[in-house]
């Protein structure tokens, strides 16, 4: 299926506006596309783009890649990210280096365009797809260095909640308790035990509930795709020592474990705004598949979220345990050995 943020990306270089170089190009939110794999190293911390990637061919970028004679960037949705991913790449790419984004007209292509120019100068642009590619020559006469410093720092993680989680811009929620996260913690039994799982962890606000208060948890794996927030929930669950363990993992693929019980508030969203009901759906699948005999999950959605026929089909007991005008917390218990068709 077409990327028109991806093909767009590579319209200067089919029409000859722009040449390869030499030297390994960088790309930094990465995807896979149809550019030439012995030209890239990618870089992308979304675990199934990234292994997305490792299928198709594409090479890893290493920790810390060095300078580049031309980045490709991928802007995030969280401004404070992309603006710092932009500062990035413009230092990577350094005097002489070409830096390129895209992005789609819907995601805010014509602003993330403009921040590139407020940071280096000048930019040139091409349409198609309803999308925008722009790239610039980087001249340091040109660079606000000022707002390059401003922008290089503006994603770094920082205290939240009156410090008790650290936290970054570019992560769901990532300045507050989600809501959804509340009302499931808020109804949570104190009696958990054995081994867990927390899917989509985030930065761990859900798992450090289940750790404080459930002392016969031996065991809180978070399994979350997303490496920007697992290292932050490394950090957040430290204190508990080997109870709480980490997998970089795909939750909508099969789990690294069996369970006593599973959390989850999974996400509905991927790259862009539009629902995504089959990862939540999928995460059901996981969970169940997973959890032993009598097993349950605990999971807070979004009302318009249609995954009662999901639990229904994977589980023989399911029930809303609290809900408002916004969320259902469901408890599915006893997953079926067989998921009903």
């Amino acid at each position: 299926m077409m990327d028109p943020v991806i093909e767009t990306l590579l319209l200067p270089f089919e029409d000859g506006s722009l040449d390869w170089p030499a030297q390994p190009t960088l790309f930094l939110r990465a995807r896979v596309s149809d550019a030439p794999r012995d030209r890239l190293v990618c870089e992308q911390s979304f675990k199934p783009a990234h292994d997305a990637l490792l299928r198709a061919g594409f090479k890893p970028a290493d920790a810390g890649p060095g300078p580049c004679p031309l980045v490709l960037v991928l802007p995030p949705r969280a401004r404070e990210e992309y603006r710092a991913l932009l500062a990035r790449a413009v230092r990577l790419a350094g005097t002489g280096g070409v830096v390129m984004a895209a992005a789609a007209n819907h995601e805010g292509a014509r602003t993330v365009e403009n921040d590139l120019k407020a940071l280096v100068g000048p930019v040139t642009s091409q349409s198609k797809h309803k999308c925008r590619v722009f790239w610039v020559t980087i001249d340091p006469a040109h660079v606000d260095q000022a707002l390059l410093q401003q922008w290089a720092e503006g994603d770094a993680p920082r205290p939240i909640e009156d410090g008790r989680f650290i936290s970054r811009p570019g992560l769901f929620a990532w300045d507050h308790i989600d809501p959804g996260s509340k009302l499931l913690s808020d109804h949570l039994p104190n009696n958990f035990k054995g081994r867990m799982a927390d899917l989509g962890g985030g930065f761990g606000y859900l798992s450090d509930h289940v750790l404080t208060r459930n002392p016969a948890v031996s065991q809180m794996d978070v399994i979350e795709a997303e490496q920007r927030a697992l290292d932050l929930a490394r950090q957040n669950l430290a204190k508990f020592g080997e109870r709480a363990a980490f997998f970089w993992h795909d939750a909508t693929t099969p789990l690294p474990g069996q369970y006593d019980a599973i959390i989850s508030n999974p996400p509905f969203h991927a790259t862009d705004r539009a629902d995504r009901h089959d990862i939540g759906k999928a995460f059901i699948r996981s969970a169940a598949a997973a959890l032993k005999s009598g097993g349950q999950l605990w999971l807070v959605a979004n009302r318009h979220l249609p995954y009662e026929e999901t639990l229904d089909a994977c589980f023989k007991n399911v029930a809303v345990s609290a809900q408002n005008n916004y969320y259902k917390v469901f408890r599915a218990v006893g997953p079926r050995s067989k998921p009903l068709s």
